[in-house]
Parts: C-alpha cells; sequence; structure tokens
C-alpha cells in the first residue's frame, strides 16, 4: 500500500471529479433562473445579481470527438462564468450542437445507418468528454438543431421571413421588415407599385401572388449555383475547392443557374454595416463584416453596346471612380452575362479585331463558346485568384464611351462575375492593376487619367491619388480637380445627359438557402398547380423529416453538367404529396392535393438563432417568452465603449466566444435573422450578440513522408542529433523518423487531416480534467493561438499538487489549515499577507478581462509563497481555494469540503482584497541631477516633499556629483522623483 493514499495524482483526481461532477448534476448547482415561464424562478432572480449571458459558438458533434484544441474556448468561458457567479452574478451558460451537417450524411449514404442515429452517438461522445471537463452547463438548456422540438422553431422563423417584405422608407428611411399583409394594403391603396405597374384591382389572383412573392424576405429565385452533378446537389461556396471540385469526392462544379430559395439579406445591407459600430466586437472582424458587404459609392454608368443585329445593347456598369471614365479603353463582361448573346455576331472578326484578342479562332462564336465552357467549370474563388493569369475573349462587338465617343472593344473574361454588381466593367488599365495585367497581355490601349506621383514605375497602374488628367471633353473638364471633386463633377454630367447617375452597391448577394440534401431542416412549404409555393400554417409544424431508404440525392454523370438535381426527399414519394386542407388560409376551397418543397435548409440556418432558445428552450408556446428575452438579451442603458456619440445599445449576449473562421457568414447571417425578428417585434434585442471574443488556436507539430502525406504524430521517433558531428563541426541537427523513414515536422492547427491530435480522454487517463484546463489556460492569452506540448502539462499538475499539500496531509487526509491567523501568530508575517492580497486584488482583475494565464501565474507564485510558511492559516487557505475554483474547481471544491464547508463553493463570495495591504510600505524614488539619474533610493510611501529632498541630498551618490556645484534648485514629486538642477 503506498504511503501517500492521498498525494494528489490522476487516479485521486479522476475520483474527486467524477464525484463532484455526479453532484452538481444532482443538485442542479448550475441551473439558472429565468424570471418568468417554465424555468422561471423570480425568487431567486431577486436575490441575485446582475444577469450575465455568456455563450460559446456550438460545436458539431464529429464522429471523431473532441481533441485538446476544441475545449479552448469551453474552458476560458467556463473559468469567465465561473467567477461571475462568485461576484454574484446570475450566469446563464450552456451548450447545444450544431448537429445537422454533410458528414453524418455522407457515412449514412455509405452505410445505410440513419444519419440520426450516427448524430445522436456523436454528441451523446461529446456530452461526455465535455461533463468530464467539468463544465458548469445549465444541462435543462441544452439543445441540438436536428431535435424536432427544436427545428420546428426554425421553421417557424423560415416562416416569418416567407411572411415579410422590406419596406425601405419605414423607420424613418432605415428599412425594415413588415409582414406582406402591409405590402399587400400598400398595393391595393395604390401607395406601392405593382411590378408591371397596373392596378392592384386589374391583376388576377396569381398574378396577385406573384407580386407578393417578389418582395418576400424568403423567395423562389433563379440564382446561379454550385452544381455538382457527381454528388447530385448544390454545394456552397466553402464546399468547393480552389480547383473547382467539390470538397467531398473531387467531383467537377458548374456555375449555372437554378430555381432556389433565397434569403433577401442584401436589404439589411445599410444595417448590418452601421450596426457594427454599437458593438464590442474585435476590430478585424468588423472590418472582415465590412469587406463582405462591400459597400461603394459611385455611379452607374450606361455605354452604348452595338448588338449583332444592328441594334444597340445598352450595357450598364457601376464604378466608383467615375472620374477615371475617360481612360476606360475596353470593357469585360462575364461569362455568364445575357447580353453576350445578343452581341456576338454570326460572321467572322470585324474590322480592327487585333491578333491577341481572338483565343485563335476563327470566329467570335467559336472563340465566345469554348472559353464559356472553360470557365464554367471554375469556382468565383478560383476566377479571382490573386495573381491568377488573366485570360479572355474578344466578343466581337464594341460599345461606345459615352465621354468620348469613340468605340471600345468588348471582352468576356472570368474575372469579372455576374454575382457582383451588373456583370460588366468599364476597364480604366492606368488606374487599376486587374485591367493593367489584361491590358498588357490583349494589346489593349492604356490612357492615364490620374497624375501619377513621382517615382511611380511608368510600366505598373497607378492606384493613388492625384490630379485628373486627359479627361477632357467639349462640355466638360475634369483636369487638375482632385479625386472627389472629379467624382463629383462626373456623376453631375452623367446625369445630366442621361448616362447614368450616382449610386451606391454592394458586393453582398442574398443568401442562397436550398440544399439537395436529406439531413437538414425541411421547409414549411407546398406548392399548388400553378408551381407557386404556400405557407404552412403554424399549427401544422413542424414538418418531420420522412423515412427514407436511400439518403443520396440522385447522382449523374460528374460532367453533365445540364443535369438537374433530385434531391433525396423526392423519393418518400407517400411524403412528397400531402392533402391538405387549407381553405381557412384562402388556398381552395376544401381539400386538395400538395406537393411538398423536396429541398432543406442549409446547416446555417439552426445556427441562425440557437441563442434565443438557450433563453427559453422548453417554452412550447412561443419561440422566447418576451419577458425572458428582455431579461437576458434586451438593451442595456449605456450604449457599448467606443460607440458613436448617441448611440442606443442594441442588446444581445453579453459575451460570446469562438473561433474568427466564423467571422463572417455564421455571425452575418445570425445578425440578419434577428434583425428580421427585431422589426417583426418578436425580440426587443437589435442584435444577437453585443460582445464578441475571438480565441486562439491550439497548435501542433504534425509530420510528413517522402509523399508530403501526414503520418501519426504518436508515433513518430524523435532522433536527437550529437555534438559536433555536422560538416564544419557544429551540433548535429535533431532529426524525425516514421516506422524507419525520415519524415519532416511543421507547426499547424491540430486536427484530424494532419493526424496530430491529442484528445482529452487522454488528459483526463494521465492528469485529469483540473490540470488539463489549467494548462491550456496558462499556455497564453486567450485570444492567440498557442503550441500543444503534452510534455509541458505536467508542470500545471505540480501546481495542483503544491497547492492540495497545502490543505491535504498526503498520507492521512486530515486538514492541515485549520487554524485561524490569530492562532498561527508570527509565522503569517506581513509580506506573507500582502503577496495574498495583491493575489487576490490582481486574480480578480484577470478573470474579469479573460487574462487565465497572468491569473494562473499569480495563483503559483502565492501558493510558493503559502507553502515557505510553517503552517498556513486557514483564512490564507480559503482565500487561495476559492481563487483557484474557476480554473481548477473539482480540486478546489474538494478542498473546500475538506476546510469543513458543506455546500459547493460554486455561489461562495469571491475574495475581495484588503486595500490596506495593496499600498506599498516603501517606493524606489529616482534621483537626478540635471536630468540624468544618478541613484535610486528606497523611501516610505508617504515620505513628505522634506523629507524627501533631505534623503536626496544625503546619498553618497549624489553628494559625489555634486562636489564642487552650487545647487540652483531642487524639484521634489513625492515620492518617486527628485531632480536637481546644478551649476
Amino acid at each position: 500500500m503506498t504511503e501517500t493514499p492521498f498525494r494528489y495524482t490522476a487516479a485521486l483526481a479522476e475520483q474527486i471529479e467524477t464525484a463532484w461532477q455526479d453532484r452538481w448534476e444532482q443538485e442542479h448547482t448550475f441551473w439558472t433562473p429565468n424570471p418568468t415561464g417554465p424555468l422561471g424562478d423570480p425568487a431567486t432572480i431577486a436575490q441575485r445579481g446582475e444577469k450575465l449571458f455568456v455563450m460559446d459558438m456550438f460545436p458539431y458533434p464529429s464522429g471523431a470527438g473532441l481533441h485538446v484544441g476544441h475545449p479552448l474556448g469551453y474552458i476560458g468561458t467556463d473559468v469567465y462564468a465561473r467567477y461571475q457567479r462568485m461576484t454574484g452574478k446570475n450566469v446563464l451558460h450552456c451548450l447545444g450542437y450544431d448537429a445537422f451537417g454533410l458528414p453524418a450524411e455522407q457515412y449514412a449514404v455509405q452505410t445505410g445507418q440513419h444519419p440520426r442515429k450516427t448524430t445522436d452517438e456523436n454528441v451523446a461522445n461529446m456530452r461526455r468528454q465535455l461533463r468530464r471537463l467539468g463544465l458548469g452547463h445549465d444541462d435543462r438548456r441544452s439543445i441540438a438543431t436536428t431535435d424536432v422540438a427544436f427545428y420546428r422553431w426554425t421553421q417557424w422563423i423560415f416562416l416569418q421571413l416567407f411572411n415579410a417584405w422590406f419596406d425601405p422608407d419605414a423607420d424613418g428611411g432605415r428599412g425594415k421588415a413588415r409582414h406582406v399583409d402591409d405590402l399587400v394594403a400598400g398595393y391595393a391603396r395604390g401607395e406601392i407599385s405593382t411590378p408591371d405597374g397596373r392596378a392592384w384591382a386589374d391583376l388576377d389572383p396569381i398574378e396577385r401572388r406573384r407580386a407578393v412573392d417578389d418582395r418576400r424576405l424568403a423567395y423562389l429565385s433563379e440564382a446561379p449555383v454550385n452544381w455538382c452533378p457527381g454528388l447530385g446537389t448544390v454545394l456552397a461556396n466553402e464546399e468547393v475547392t480552389a480547383e473547382g471540385r467539390s470538397d467531398i469526392g473531387n467531383f467537377p462544379v458548374f456555375k449555372r443557374s437554378m430555381r432556389q430559395w433565397m434569403m433577401r439579406i442584401t436589404t439589411y445591407a445599410d444595417r448590418l454595416i452601421d450596426d457594427l459600430e454599437r458593438l464590442d466586437w474585435p476590430e478585424p472582424v468588423k472590418l472582415m463584416q465590412r469587406n463582405w458587404i462591400g459597400r461603394s459609392t459611385g455611379a452607374r454608368v450606361r455605354f452604348t453596346g452595338h448588338a449583332a443585329d444592328g441594334g444597340e445593347a445598352p450595357i450598364e456598369v457601376f464604378t466608383t471612380r467615375p472620374d477615371t471614365l475617360f481612360g476606360a479603353t475596353f470593357m469585360v463582361l462575364a461569362p455568364e452575362h445575357p447580353l453576350v448573346d445578343a452581341m456576338v455576331p454570326a460572321g467572322g472578326w470585324p474590322e480592327g479585331t487585333r491578333a491577341a484578342w481572338t483565343g485563335g479562332a476563327a470566329t467570335p462564336g467559336e472563340a465566345v463558346a469554348s472559353y464559356r465552357a472553360v470557365a464554367g467549370g471554375k469556382s468565383d474563388v478560383e476566377r479571382q485568384a490573386e495573381g491568377k493569369d488573366k485570360t479572355g475573349v474578344f466578343t466581337g462587338a464594341f460599345a461606345t464611351n459615352p465621354v468620348t465617343g469613340t468605340q471600345i472593344p468588348v471582352f468576356v473574361a472570368d474575372y469579372v462575375l455576374m454575382g457582383y454588381g451588373t456583370g460588366a466593367i468599364m476597364a480604366v488599365p492606368a488606374e487599376d492593376e486587374r485591367d493593367w495585367d489584361f491590358a498588357k497581355k490583349f494589346d489593349l490601349d492604356i490612357i492615364r487619367t490620374v497624375q501619377p506621383s513621382e517615382g511611380h514605375d511608368p510600366d505598373t497602374a497607378y492606384t493613388g491619388d492625384g490630379p485628373s488628367i486627359n479627361s477632357a471633353n467639349a462640355e466638360i473638364s475634369l483636369n487638375g480637380l482632385g479625386k472627389d471633386e472629379a467624382k463629383a463633377a462626373m456623376i453631375a454630367w452623367l446625369e445630366a445627359k442621361g448616362f447614368g447617375a450616382g449610386a451606391i452597391t454592394y458586393k453582398l448577394r442574398d443568401w442562397l438557402f436550398s440544399r439537395q440534401r436529406y439531413w437538414g431542416e425541411p421547409f414549411p412549404i407546398v406548392y399548388d398547380e400553378t408551381g407557386l409555393p404556400i405557407a404552412l400554417p403554424e399549427e401544422l409544424l413542424p414538418v418531420e423529416l420522412p423515412e427514407v431508404d436511400d439518403y443520396s440525392p440522385v447522382k449523374h454523370d460528374p460532367q453533365d453538367a445540364a443535369s438537374e438535381p433530385v434531391p433525396p426527399l423526392a423519393k418518400a414519394t407517400q411524403w412528397a404529396e400531402v392533402e391538405l386542407d387549407l381553405s381557412a388560409y384562402g388556398h381552395g376551397d376544401g381539400p386538395r392535393r400538395y406537393r411538398r418543397e423536396l429541398n432543406v435548409m442549409p446547416q446555417w440556418a439552426g445556427s441562425c438563432w440557437y441563442e434565443l432558445r438557450y433563453l427559453d428552450p422548453t417554452n412550447d408556446d412561443v419561440l422566447v417568452d418576451p419577458q425572458v428575452e428582455r431579461y437576458w438579451m434586451g438593451p442595456r442603458e449605456q450604449p457599448v465603449a467606443g460607440a458613436p456619440a448617441g448611440s442606443t445599445d442594441p442588446g444581445g449576449v453579453d459575451l460570446y466566444v469562438g473561433g474568427v473562421e466564423h467571422a463572417v457568414l455564421h455571425l452575418l447571417y445570425s445578425r440578419f435573422w434577428h434583425k428580421v425578428l427585431y422589426d417583426l417585434g418578436h425580440v426587443s434585442s437589435e442584435e444577437p450578440f453585443r460582445r464578441l471574443y475571438n480565441q486562439g488556436y491550439i497548435q501542433a507539430y504534425a509530420y510528413r513522408d517522402a509523399r508530403g502525406q501526414a503520418v501519426p504524430a504518436a508515433e513518430v521517433e524523435e532522433v536527437v542529433g550529437g555534438a559536433g558531428v555536422g560538416a564544419t563541426g557544429e551540433p548535429a541537427a535533431t532529426t524525425y523518423r516514421w516506422q524507419g523513414e525520415p519524415v519532416t515536422r511543421e507547426y499547424g492547427k491540430m486536427g484530424k487531416s494532419l493526424k496530430n491530435v491529442t484528445t482529452p480522454d487522454e488528459m483526463y487517463a494521465d492528469y485529469g480534467a483540473d490540470t488539463f484546463r489549467v494548462y491550456e489556460m496558462s499556455m497564453g492569452p486567450l485570444d492567440q493561438s498557442r503550441p500543444w506540448e503534452t510534455r509541458a502539462v505536467v508542470g500545471s499538475q505540480r501546481f495542483l499538487q503544491r497547492l492540495w499539500r497545502l490543505v491535504v496531509h498526503e498520507e492521512t487526509g486530515r486538514c492541515l489549515a485549520t487554524r485561524t491567523a490569530a492562532e498561527v501568530g508570527a509565522g503569517y508575517d506581513e509580506a506573507t499577507r500582502r503577496v495574498l492580497h495583491r493575489t487576490i486584488d490582481g486574480v480578480r482583475a484577470d478573470y474579469a478581462n479573460l487574462r487565465f494565464n497572468t491569473a494562473i501565474a499569480k495563483l503559483i507564485e502565492c501558493t510558493n509563497a503559502l507553502t515557505k510558511l510553517p503552517e498556513v492559516p486557514r483564512e490564507a487557505a480559503e482565500a487561495l481555494v476559492l481563487m483557484t475554483a474557476p480554473v481548477a474547481p473539482h480540486i478546489a471544491e474538494e478542498m473546500w469540503a475538506r476546510l469543513g464547508h458543506a455546500g459547493t463553493l460554486t455561489y461562495e463570495a469571491f475574495p475581495v482584497a484588503d486595500p490596506a495591504y495593496l499600498v506599498d510600505d516603501t517606493v524606489t524614488c529616482v534621483v537626478q541631477i540635471q536630468g540624468k539619474v544618478r541613484d535610486r533610493i528606497e523611501v516610505a510611501a508617504d515620505i513628505s516633499a522634506a523629507d524627501l529632498e533631505a534623503a536626496a541630498m544625503a546619498s553618497e551618490k549624489v553628494v559625489a556629483q555634486l562636489a564642487g556645484k552650487a545647487v540652483r534648485k531642487v524639484i521634489v514629486r513625492p515620492p518617486s522623483l527628485v531632480n536637481i538642477v546644478a551649476g
């Protein structure tokens, strides 16, 4: 039998940790009350202090489970939440699972196992791993997006969007969502124009439905999509590689138009940009959102293109630099632009065609057809890649530059996208690097319209500011004007001549919301014989996924770009058609057959609103009780720091922590949905996440063999080089081998693909959860990436072992800190008291500001100081245990119990420093002569000016420096500075 049965080892840590996790669960330690409703407890709310809603970006339940990089943010928010509970706040902290997703569906396709079974097993495994970590979540509020009770409300929110339109004139011109009934009323009163301008009364029922459908926030549209016939589904941009192939399966992906569900997020572009100023978010994330939305101010300009039939083909472009219009020497259309077909002549190349323009084709028709075929196989990312060689062909048509009257060639090129702007650009090569490269390759004219700065390389585009040059015709001259003056003058001239107008455009495009998959939220939509969509009434929610025998969409020849998608739900023939009586809702006159929507929603849908369901997860009557939402997420009295003057607070989650990889799409989509719900009166907060904090990553060494393939890092052998064996006598480098073969080492984000994963389960077994928590939080600032080194974990374990020995005798298990400070007497000296109270003061500030690594450093320093005492007084031990509790809760709970406390320390008050011990007894005073430091002396912190001057003048070093010199003036700044002026 061991002589130290109570030594803090991994085995003892496991006993302590699992016992406390069971107790927390049995006693509902982390259940957080709502002010009302099913989880309401007004009495406890009244007892607790200010509310605090802390939230993590919720995980996807992968079959591989967690690696040690995943819990970094979860531990951080748990430390923060535990600390805030101890300061008296009513803290809401919970975690759910973003459980719809392609991996589970792909596994179902391969094995025939229902994706729900796979998903539920993965969720159960992740819950086990996270429970073992000791996270203080309210388990009643845990949700998964695949829960029918959850996605019922996702479908409900979709109906709110379907039944809403955006009124740009509402809210003082800021615009807001309103119910479509208001749109119909506006049509009927003639206040809103119908699509074709006819009176509402003159439209038949189908025309009226279409007029409403054209304005809905959720609508059907022919949209350019990434069609992957090899998978039988449309893919999001994020699922397409830079080579234009599917991320899964490596199949070709084609751009083509399909009828898809869309979300009209573009109507909220201005609010999504402007309201960023009211949020406490990292500036880089705000910048990414602004860039993604891409608001640009400039002008729309109409060029007169010449159609193949001899008529005119107006080409509209948007430019942020209308002042450079005199330098537009060619135009470029996206390959998908509808005007291309109208402009390509049937015959050969027209007069004026240069050899570089033809692509080697005999006719414009052949050149354009060939080019379009190649461009159709590229992704948007690939087409816009920086440094990509510019490609394109002349259409055989010209257009007239409206300010010069010259005929300029019109090209098609894949660096112009139909989904951005108008799908056409005026090319000004002298002032745009992409246009310059294109012009150089295709022998096109270059005319400078902005005077380059001195020293500018004449063989490159000039993108800076300068006075306009070469910019005049008989009616307008911009020469000599600065950029802003020239832009304003050109816009005024274009408007006066009818050639264009000032405009604002956005890079943001409406959100493609359809997926041809099985494992997703079904749309609450049916179709009648007209083919127009009909929203199901709320009483028929949820629309549950049907059972099918095969979970894969119908796959086609990977090269068949013209094929049509057949979603997996089409195989549920009994479900795909349904008999309903919707006469009470204005459709039909009794029971009739309808076709269901066979696409499903994208994985983004559930994560757009899950923070709201955490608030009221058991409420079956409403999405969230208004009083509950207002309590947890309502606007505060004061706006965030740095908000523009006069701003109001937008409300939202008090702290949202997650990786920067979700800086754009998830956050943008969530903000859009939340703003719609706000406009429609369902929530009081204008934004979902008031404060955002981006955690760093755990990085680890990875190894690759001669083929460049990753090999298991755990199986790599490190071969340490010997001393003095290099070619020039230097130490030989360390090398690495796997299965006897040399491998190279690199550093990267921990992940399955690099085979460098360490799991939390390994850490629990070898060290315990508390040691793992302390190590991850001590590795560096939470917002920075940090290297994982398993061998370094032992340092955190030793800290907890020293802490444990302050309270628990390793041989007997008895409590060592039983006597008070008064009983301990002189052994507990002033210096140690000062260390303890400075630690309390510093750790409070560190926890409150998410500086967990520096908090742990202070705790280690304090533990070391107390270890030196002959006996640790009870007050000091209790303070140290309470300070450690947020970061190492299990060992803290156990020591707290051994100190004689019956209940959990979760809600114990966090220690408060005695101000008397925070004041220095002495300080270092700098003594200067003629502004140069000549000595440093220790003086009392409250020393008077006269005594400080006397002490400085008595310094041996000062006396030596002043020898033979007269003191002209002494400047005294107690207690830290004396400056002597001598002559």
